[in-house]
């Protein structure tokens, strides 16, 4: 075991001799690859080492993130325990514009292959990554709220955990350029590591005080409105579907604490997506159940998820209320279009693609959904990051045709939607990873809180009830946000 504990510190020390040698050699020759490489020469280095198994990465990052530090989490507690924490930042990744996904994947592609690090390994997403996301649009993130948001934004970090069942790993990274030395770099690893705690999530408070204010960005006539327009649209054959969202602002009384809306968001949504990402002074936070794209070596894996109803306390009632989704014609319409596009995105790059013939209800803590699982066996070297870009937006949260639905959102949704809605996730050094799109969510800056919903606008669509399909889901967030 490479981890012992560190005598009354309450920390650990997280690599052994042998280890911080192993690592030492490493960023040696990193350091004379990227003098060889001449000015802005760059060359990473990393080591892997199993961590206890009682460590909860989130937690861990969570405690230990300095001010304006970048952080990344995702964890599906459901599946096997799994989850994905980083800090730091060893190199960042940032692009903006129609090639954003390629300019990143390009980047990554270089910087990993120069690296000097241990293979993936063990856990997915043990090793060497690049942990982050991409925003809804292009130039997305443009407006105040989002300003530390880049349009495309993968952190390869100076520390992740990864976690699958009883094992956790660590790997530690730094980046050599030709100024560095050895000893430099030892010493800026040695503190980092210094200051990660372990520590559990904190909680919310049970009795806040002071007023929540809870509001529309805009009246929610405005939103009724923009779901009438976009009908009349697609009636008159412009379109098929599109994706209208609506932002919520929660005004609070005290900071908005995002570890502790991590922590009760997985704990509400354990089968769900739960994520956060911060950027200097604000984190994007929320639990999705939609994944956008995982690739593990050939195989690619993805979920057509679209068409909605609410749950019930009653099982009769939320059965029947799962089975009135699976035969609504709207619904399954809906979810058939989602269907559609992927496959037909995967198809040019897969020896085959299997979608399961009907779809099926998927129930989490507030809401049911008409899920489509859709796996595919790659014929072409595409990377997690270039599958996410192939199939971002999916008509879930786009709308069909793309072209139109594209330029119809932004016009009728009247905001920024930033992140919202775009993929989130990681890729290692094989380039396997995971994206899931950012649903349910909230960006947290300071007291405010801005949360954002949306749903599927077809040609039976009522505005009226739209909006209060909207309302159910910021029922994922609002709860925790707002006292």
């Amino acid at each position: 075991m490479s981890v012992a504990a560190r005598a009354g510190s309450g920390s650990l020390q997280w690599l052994d001799p042998a280890s911080r040698a192993l690592l030492g050699s490493r960023l040696e020759t990193a350091v004379r690859r990227a003098r060889n490489a001449g000015p802005g020469g760059a060359v990473l280095a990393a080591v892997t080492v199993p961590a206890p198994a009682a460590v909860d990465p989130t937690a861990v990052v969570v405690a230990s993130r300095g001010d304006g530090e970048p952080w990344f989490c995702l964890e599906q507690p459901d599946r096997d325990g799994t989850a994905l924490a980083t800090l730091g930042c060893a190199r960042a990744i940032e692009a903006s514009g129609p090639d954003r996904f390629a300019v990143a994947a390009r980047t990554w592609r270089a910087l990993a292959a120069d690296a000097i690090a241990d293979p993936p390994s063990g856990p997915a997403g043990a090793g060497l990554v690049a942990a982050g996301g991409f925003a809804f649009a292009p130039e997305g993130g443009g407006s105040p709220p989002w300003r530390d948001f880049a349009p495309a934004s993968l952190i390869v970090p100076e520390v992740s955990f990864v976690r699958r069942g009883g094992e956790v790993q660590l790997t530690v990274a730094a980046q050599a350029t030709p100024d560095d030395t050895v000893d430099g770099l030892l010493e800026r690893v040695d503190a980092r590591l210094t200051r990660l705690r372990v520590a559990p999530l904190p909680l919310l408070d049970p009795a806040p005080h002071g007023r929540y204010e809870v509001r529309s960005a805009m009246p929610p006539e405005h939103y009724e409105g923009a779901v009438a327009r976009a009908v009349e649209r697609i009636r008159s054959g412009q379109l098929q579907k599109v994706v209208l969202a609506r932002e919520v602002q929660v005004q609070a009384p005290v900071l908005h604490d995002p570890g502790a809306v991590f922590g009760a968001l997985r704990d509400a949504f354990p089968g769900c997506y739960v994520y956060a990402v911060g950027r200097g002074d604000a984190t994007f936070v929320g639990a999705t159940p939609e994944l956008l794209v995982r690739r593990d070596g050939e195989r690619a894996s993805t979920v057509a998820l679209a068409g909605s109803t609410r749950r019930s306390a009653d099982p009769a009632v939320d059965d029947h209320l799962g089975e009135a989704l699976l035969r609504s014609d709207k619904n399954r319409g809906e979810q058939a279009i989602v269907t559609r596009r992927i496959a037909a995105a995967l198809k040019p790059y897969a020896v085959w693609v299997a979608a399961a013939p009907e779809p099926t209800v998927i129930r989490i803590a507030n809401i049911q959904h008409l899920a489509t699982p859709i796996r595919a066996q790659l014929s072409k070297p595409l990377s997690a990051v270039a599958l996410a870009e192939l199939l971002h937006p999916t008509p879930a949260v786009g709308g069909e045709p793309l072209e139109v639905a594209g330029r119809m959102i932004p016009e009728l949704e009247g905001f920024d939607r930033g992140w919202y809605a775009g993929p989130v996730g990681w890729i290692d050094g094989n380039a396997d990873g995971e994206f899931c799109v950012a649903l349910r969510c909230a960006l947290l800056r300071g007291t405010v809180a801005h949360c954002y919903a949306g749903v599927g606008v077809v040609r039976d669509s009522d505005p009226a009830a739209e909006l209060a399909e909207t309302e159910i889901k910021l029922q994922a967030l609002l709860p925790v946000l707002a006292g």
